[in-house]
């Protein structure tokens, strides 16, 4: 069994991947602005204070433990200090980043063709120079996010309430126990300095989640007004690759299944009406 883990920026994600990984590390501490509030599930122990802007709170992070970034790398400076105090070289360290890190504006075709691991990053963008520093100065391994789901995360709720509307763009999705899983076999097997793209490897149009959902669950949906970007399609067969290589798989391959599964466990958290 490893030693241990720190996640740093404890957030949702940090949620469902923590009692994973304390199956698999003898111990696993989390950080946040301010543990004691936002970390309550957790032991006192295992709550660390931890602010990038805050230099001070640096030695709070216990030497040699595997690290689990999970907020932007920005900005670059603070990245760079933090990286030599933390002593990073002689960590396992894998970073979340985001697949909004590809540039999207170099073709007009449609659909967009598929973007891999080696398709162009926007340097432009302050946490793809934080991220791109780590990944070649410190072995980081990258792991460009998909848009998260899951409970409390529902993609209906975001039609619902307007947050997205119906348009011909593509939006690539991952759900949150699959990038917790991702996360875990990136520690033990992502290969030091690589980038893998983390999505189900099923882009959809908005359109046609929109009106599937109306269909299934008579949520009605408005039309953008604006003109929209054709969105990207991303490809995941390294990921693919490294879960096979951990013994594990996707196992949210179907968006609407996923949702049913939420809905249902939304309705059963709400209770009996009264």
């Amino acid at each position: 069994m490893p030693h241990a883990l720190t996640i740093l920026g404890s957030g949702y994600t940090a949620k469902v991947l923590l009692p994973l990984a304390q199956r698999q590390y003898a111990q696993v501490f989390a950080t946040s602005r301010d543990p004691d509030r936002h970390l309550t599930d957790l032991k006192p122990e295992q709550r660390i204070r931890f602010d990038l802007t805050q230099p001070e709170t640096w030695p709070l992070i216990p030497p040699s433990t595997d690290l689990l970034w999970c907020f932007p790398a920005v900005p670059i400076a603070l990245v760079q200090q933090f990286a030599e105090t933390a002593l990073l070289q002689a960590r396992r360290l894998v970073v979340l980043g985001s697949t909004s890190a590809y540039n999207d504006h170099l073709s007009t075709e449609y659909p967009p063709s598929w973007v891999d691991e080696t398709a162009i990053i926007d340097f432009n963008k302050p946490r793809v120079q934080g991220e791109e520093f780590l990944r070649s100065s410190y072995g980081a391994v990258i792991l460009m996010v998909s848009g998260i789901y899951g409970p409390h995360r529902n993609p209906i709720d975001w039609i619902r309430t307007g947050r997205v509307a119906r348009s011909r763009k593509f939006v690539n999705l991952i759900h949150v126990e699959d990038l917790a899983a991702t996360c875990l076999a990136a520690m033990r097997h992502g290969e030091k300095g690589t980038i893998y793209n983390v999505s189900d490897g099923t882009p959809r149009t908005w359109d046609e989640i929109c009106e599937t959902v109306e269909r299934r669950w008579a949520v009605r949906s408005s039309v953008s007004p604006e003109p929209q970007p054709m969105g990207k399609r991303i490809a995941n067969r390294r990921l693919c690759e490294l879960l096979k290589a951990d013994g594990v798989r996707l196992r949210h391959h179907d968006l609407y299944q996923a949702l049913e599964q939420i809905e249902e466990v939304t309705v059963n958290e709400a209770g009996p009406s009264q």
